[in-house]
């Protein structure tokens, strides 16, 4: 699956990573209706950023812009913790997919299969706990040049996607928690909240 457009990271810089408390991290993002170049700037940006900040998913919502737009790269990851997709039931290398970017991203379970696994979020840097989701999801997007992507994905592909859908939503993985769980992360995310700046 090829694109015609592919990103480049020379002179960009990373953005800085707004921290749990910011107001973004709970904004409903806005639908992107048009691909200009300051989104083709913003994914760059991103997809920067998240490397350089060592995550595999990045939303919008995480550099303070409430938009529907995050990007994966889960390859760094495949040796721990692998991922496999599909499209019309075809396997695809995954390399051909990262890194990903979705715009505009709806994502619906794939039969009744879920798994937990840790996860933690570049806005609450050391807070990691066990999350659990559907294993197999569809995801369907947009790409850099406007086209739809529609494929499957399992393994840590299927579990990014959801957490930065999430976000795009204004959900944090710590809302799957249950409350004693949440009580116990109760002074980091304090801690983290006295440090936001906006």
């Amino acid at each position: 699956m090829a694109r015609s457009r592919k990103i480049k990271l020379s002179k960009i810089k990373p953005l800085e990573v707004v921290k749990y408390g910011h107001p973004a991290l709970r904004s409903k993002g806005k639908k992107i209706d048009k691909i200009d170049d300051a989104i083709l700037t913003l994914a760059e940006e991103m997809i920067e950023t998240m490397y350089a900040e060592d995550g595999c998913g990045l939303a919008a919502h995480q550099v303070g812009r409430s938009l529907q737009l995050a990007v994966i790269d889960v390859m760094p990851a495949y040796e721990d913790r692998p991922s496999r997709a599909w499209i019309d039931g075809r396997e695809l290398e995954l390399e051909s997919l990262m890194p990903l970017v979705m715009i505009n991203p709806e994502i619906h379970p794939v039969g009744d299969e879920r798994s937990s696994e840790v996860e933690g979020c570049l806005s609450m840097p050391g807070l990691h706990d066990e999350v659990e989701r559907p294993a197999r999801v569809r995801i369907i997007c947009q790409d850099l040049d406007g086209s739809t992507l529609d494929f499957e994905a399992e393994g840590l592909l299927s579990r990014a996607a959801q957490h930065e859908v999430d976000h795009l939503h204004g959900i944090l993985f710590i809302d799957h928690l249950s409350a004693e769980s949440l009580k116990e992360h109760q002074p980091l995310l304090r801690k983290f909240q006295s440090q936001a700046s906006f």
